[in-house]
């Protein structure tokens, strides 16, 4: 895959300031207030539009390739071809050539759903469709409690997007000892995973080095996604759902909910986690 990164003068920008009347503590003040961006951004397969996603225009490259690894939609990054990021008056679409054999796939997954009224999950056509069949991942090596605390600590100055409008999500991969290594912003929490995926794939990154935090609940998607890119360590800063748990059993993740400060509760594989300070 050889195509350069966004350029961010080619995309609108990420947040707004929009003036507004702010009332607080009885002080009424006309201010300026950041708002972030959400707008639909189709992801188009070989020519074929696949989805239309509502995501905050930055990192996009990144987003669609993570996306398409997550979902399952290419097995590998050598899959993908190329990507290109084409603005319209209608929003963005992202173009990505994909090998035939993974086109031809995602061809007959759209023919299984044509000509039917809707569906509980997008792409999904039955009961069997929702657990998508997951590696199974080494235990990691080196995961560590003072290095999950190191990465809460230092998540917030990765967040700008949520300083300046306090509405986006943040996803991180992280080394064993907590250093943040890549970190993205969305208003979708899948976005902002998916981004983080799609960066991982892009620089080589080994799954079995480092842990994934993310600052949203944990949800099955979450962890799902997580798994797909063979992250056997998923970090969430709010509630796990027990979809989520029993997916991350399965699947031989060790997945820690409500990290916050230097606390955590560890719902699966907590002998793969030293708690030593």
């Amino acid at each position: 895959m050889n195509s350069p990164p966004d350029s961010a003068e080619d995309l609108p920008p990420p947040a707004h300031a929009r003036p507004v009347l702010r009332v607080r503590d009885g002080e009424v003040a006309a201010v300026d207030d950041m708002l972030i961006d959400e707008v639909p951004v189709a992801l188009v397969y070989n020519g074929i539009s696949h989805a239309v996603m509502m995501a905050t225009p930055a990192d996009l490259e990144e987003f669609a390739l993570g996306f398409s690894l997550s979902e399952a939609i290419i097995e590998a990054p050598g899959q993908c071809y190329g990507i290109d990021v084409e603005r319209s008056t209608a929003g963005l679409a992202v173009h990505l050539e994909i090998a035939n054999g993974a086109f031809m796939a995602l061809k007959e997954r759209r023919r299984s759903l044509a000509g039917r009224t809707g569906c509980g999950l997008c792409g999904v056509d039955s009961l069997d469709q929702v657990r998508r069949p997951l590696p199974r991942l080494a235990p990691a090596t080196g995961f560590h409690a003072a290095g999950v605390r190191r990465a809460l600590a230092a998540i917030g100055a990765e967040q700008r997007l949520t300083h300046l409008t306090g509405a986006a999500h943040a996803a991180a991969w992280c080394g064993m000892a907590g250093d943040i290594l890549i970190a993205r912003e969305d208003v979708g929490r899948h976005n902002a995973l998916d981004k983080v995926i799609g960066a991982m794939a892009r620089e080589g990154s080994r799954p079995g080095d480092g842990f994934l935090l993310i600052t949203s609940r944990v949800s099955y998607e979450m962890a799902q996604k997580a798994a797909m890119a063979g992250v056997s360590a998923l970090v969430g800063m709010s509630a796990p759902t027990l979809a989520a748990v029993d997916l991350a059993a399965r699947a031989g993740m060790t997945l820690l909910a409500f990290a916050r400060g230097r606390d955590f509760v560890c719902y699966t594989h907590a002998d793969r986690i030293e708690l030593g300070e």
